[in-house]
C-alpha cells in the first residue's frame, strides 16, 4: 500500500510502512534529543550554583555534559537528514530543469550516505577497543559514548539512501522559500 505522506518536503509517494517506521525512529531519536538537551541544562544549572554554594562540586557533572552534548549532537543527524534540513547547498534549487536538480540530490544523499557508512565503520571499532578506558569523573567505559554515536550514523545512511531513492523515484520537490514573500531579495 502506497500512501501519500507529507514529510516536510511536500507530498511524497512513500509506502505506508516506511513512513510509520520513520516517524518511531524520529520520536525515539527526538525524545534522546530532548533528553540530552534537558539534562545539559539541568547539569550546567548545577555546575553554576556549586561555584556559590559552600560545597564540594560534582566533577562528573561536566563531563556528562560534554558527552550528552556529542550525544545530541550526533542523534539528531539522521533527523536532519529526513527532514532536509542539514547543511546543504541550496543553489542547485534554482537550476531550472528537474533532470539536473534529481542526480544532483541523489548523488549527494549517497555522498552523505557513503560518509555515513565511513563514521559507522570508525565508531564501531571505537566501541570494541575502547571499552577498556574509562572517563575520568564518572568512570564510564568510553565506549558508551561511542555506541550512542554509532546509532546516530547508522540513522543518517538508512535515511539518507531512503532519501535518495525517494529523489531517483520521485524527483526533487520545488524550492519552498517562505521567507522570500516577507522579505525582498538582495540586489548586487
Amino acid at each position: 500500500m502506497t500512501t501519500i505522506t507529507d514529510d516536510g518536503r511536500g507530498s511524497r509517494r512513500m509506502p505506508a510502512w516506511l513512513t510509520r517506521v520513520a516517524r518511531v525512529l524520529t520520536a525515539v531519536e527526538l525524545t534522546i534529543g530532548v533528553a540530552a538537551l534537558l539534562l545539559i541544562f539541568g547539569l550546567v544549572l548545577v555546575q553554576a550554583a556549586q561555584r556559590y554554594l559552600p560545597i564540594d562540586g560534582w566533577p562528573w557533572s561536566g563531563e556528562l555534559a560534554r558527552f550528552c552534548l556529542v550525544w545530541l549532537t550526533f542523534v539528531l543527524a539522521g533527523v536532519l537528514v529526513t527532514n532536509d534540513s542539514h547543511i546543504s547547498i541550496e543553489m542547485i534549487d534554482l537550476v531550472p530543469g528537474d533532470l539536473v536538480r534529481r542526480v544532483v540530490r541523489v548523488v549527494s544523499c549517497l555522498i552523505v550516505a557513503l560518509i555515513g557508512v565511513a563514521l559507522c565503520a570508525e565508531a564501531w571499532e571505537l566501541v570494541q577497543t575502547q571499552d577498556m578506558l574509562k572517563s575520568p569523573a564518572m568512570r564510564m567505559p568510553m565506549s558508551w559514548l561511542y555506541g550512542v554515536s554509532l546509532i546516530g550514523f547508522v540513522s543518517v545512511v538508512v535515511r539518507s539512501l531512503i532519501a535518495a531513492v525517494d529523489y531517483a523515484v520521485h524527483g526533487v520537490p520545488e524550492p519552498r522559500y517562505d521567507d522570500l514573500a516577507t522579505h525582498e531579495m538582495p540586489t548586487a
